[in-house]
């Protein structure tokens, strides 16, 4: 047990930061002494409840679910006893709350007595003020609540009124779910079993006690149901797994407050045979289904993005990896070859190879990057560099001021230098109307910010103006533009960026898009390299824009992404492919290839 003990100090640690932040709902170990380590796997998941059901046999008290299934060693005091008494010399438990909940499967009185003559062997655990004792089960009537010492509490199981008294004892209210709703925890709860099971959490939590149902499903679609519901204890045989989930929630869980105003295209050129003079690429870095999902549902239930009708997916796949980065992910677009991960527009055996705006610029093209991301990440770098790692900023800096470019637009001026050719502007604006032949518009000396820190409406803004200089020259152009950021809410499992950036990226194709109606023969071809977090989005609330995601990695994963495509030439952009084919596509639209 000792070892034990050790193995899991650090997940008790971790778990005890946890109750810094207040919660109203928490885990609650059903049956705890089933669990191969009773007490601690759940004290070390971050439940603040213990469920133990206790038998008084030869005066002896034992912990079994049958009496029949009663071993010799396994007593309320060896098992749990002890064990707080350890929790708390060893500074495991200190102020957070626990809650054993004993339930008596034995006559209530005398097991009852056996009880509190065995807690009250331990005056350091009666001393606690956040160690709570509630008896369950066979127990008195409340009629007998006060007869008992103060750390002894009751699990009320009605809702019936009580006298102030003894209510005073009462330290849990609990009902059986059943007897309002047979749902199974899978979909939601039925239109008649909703208002019911609602209002008995209501009447239940008038009393001021916190309230259990027993009796739930046992899976993430209930846990989320009750802890919304306002149930405070959540019934679960797997403490850590509901602990995990209901400690993350609120993390998880976003009310969106931006919105993307949908535009609905005209349709004007698809299919009409007009020759594409221009294209713009947009990249949603990490921009997933369930990351577009999310930002649909988040907006009302609507994107500009969603109103395109020829759509396709990509398999993503890099030559030396099941799962792509960016880097790899980049330059399969920008140079229609597959590559290792981290190679910048080189092939796989390191070797450069022309990208899109080199090849374009020798067919008469002006070409331009937005990025979100600094000029030398790993997405916009590959429209321009040749380098063999992604980390290799400087020189892929260098390759920067030797490239095709026209136009660019990012974050990261602290990492360049001799670009005097191209002309500085101070914002979007002086994009728009500059007449100068090369522009350079940086976004931050660094990093860019993220919309929730204050970015605004920085990349729609910088999209209008950058199509408007390129349109300007006369000339046929390519623009890459790149939503980078909600790759960092995948990695960083934030729904809220990855929602957020999702919806200002929509906004920046609704610029695109507008573009392309009022120019004829522009193609718009949207994507994105790979999709970060293995994201998904269980539950949320259309009518109050709130999402809850959840994720199964920090990293890429290897889904199938979807391109959306519109205007003159989209019609080549449908089926399912690899990714490297983008390139090819672009240059057939273009009459290129």
């Amino acid at each position: 047990m000792i070892s034990t003990i050790k193995k899991i100090s650090f997940a008790i640690a971790f778990s005890a930061a946890s109750f810094a932040f207040a919660q109203n709902y928490s885990a609650h170990s059903h049956n705890d002494y089933e669990q191969k380590v009773p007490f601690w796997y759940a004290l070390g998941s971050g439940a603040k409840s213990i469920e133990v059901d206790v038998f008084l046999v030869n005066n002896e008290l034992f912990v079994s679910h049958e009496q029949k299934n009663i071993q010799k060693e396994r007593t309320f005091d060896q098992l749990y006893l002890k064990s707080i008494e350890k929790a708390l010399d060893v500074g495991i438990i200190k102020d957070q709350p626990v809650q054993i909940l004993i339930d008596l499967k034995t006559d209530g009185e005398p097991t009852l007595k056996k009880i509190v003559a065995e807690i009250s062997k331990y005056p350091k655990i009666t001393a606690q003020k956040n160690i709570s004792f509630v008896i369950s089960g066979n127990h008195p009537k409340p009629q007998k609540f006060t007869s008992y010492p103060d750390f002894i509490k009751f699990d009320y199981q009605s809702l019936e009124n009580l006298t102030p008294q003894q209510w005073e004892k009462v330290g849990l209210l609990s009902l059986n779910f059943k007897a309002y709703s047979v749902w199974n925890g899978k979909g939601g709860l039925t239109e008649n079993d909703l208002p019911k099971v609602t209002e008995v959490i209501k009447k239940a939590k008038s009393f001021g006690k916190p309230f259990r149902f027993w009796a739930i499903p046992d899976g993430k679609t209930s846990w989320e149901f009750f802890a919304h519901a306002g149930v405070d204890f959540i019934n679960t045989d797997h403490p850590k797994e509901c602990a995990d989930y209901l400690n993350k929630l609120d993390q998880r869980t976003f009310k969106n407050t931006l919105y993307s105003e949908v535009y609905q295209p005209k349709f004007l050129y698809e299919n009409k045979n007009v020759p594409v003079k221009n294209v713009i690429l947009l990249i949603g870095d990490g921009n997933g289904l369930s990351q577009i999902s999310s930002s649909v549902l988040a907006n009302k239930g609507q994107l500009t993005l969603i109103q395109l009708k020829n759509i396709g997916l990509i398999k993503t796949t890099a030559t030396d990896n099941f799962t792509t980065d960016s880097a790899a992910g980049a330059t399969a677009f920008a140079t229609g070859k597959k590559t290792k991960n981290r190679f910048i527009g080189v092939d796989s055996d390191g070797k450069p190879i022309p990208n899109m705006t080199e090849v374009l610029y020798e067919n008469g093209f002006n070409t331009g990057i937005i990025t979100t991301d600094e000029i030398v990440g790993a997405t916009p770098s590959a429209f321009y560099a040749h380098q063999k790692d992604r980390g290799m900023e400087k020189e892929i800096a260098q390759d920067l001021t030797k490239s095709k470019l026209t136009f660019f637009a990012a974050g990261g001026k602290s990492k360049v230098s001799g670009l005097n050719h191209f002309k500085l502007a101070n914002n979007a604006n002086e994009v728009g109307e500059s007449k100068a032949e090369k522009v350079a518009y940086y976004l931050s000396d660094n990093g860019v910010p993220q919309v929730l820190k204050g970015r605004g409406n920085l990349l729609a803004e910088t999209v209008e103006n950058g199509l408007k200089f390129l349109n300007s020259k006369k000339k046929p152009f390519f623009m890459m533009v790149e939503a980078a950021q909600i790759d960092s809410g995948g990695h960083s499992n934030n729904v809220g960026t990855i929602v957020t950036e999702g919806i200002d990226f929509d906004r920046a194709i609704t610029k695109a898009i507008q573009f392309a109606d009022e120019n004829a023969g522009t193609l718009v071809v949207i994507t994105a390299d790979h999709e970060t977090g293995g994201f998904s989005i269980p539950h949320g609330d259309m009518k109050s824009s709130t999402i809850e995601g959840d994720f199964t990695t920090d990293d890429h994963s290897a889904t199938l992404i979807p391109v959306f495509s519109y205007g003159s030439g989209s019609e080549n952009f449908t089926g399912v492919y690899e990714n490297n084919e983008i390139f090819h596509k672009i240059l057939k639209s273009l009459k290129l290839q």
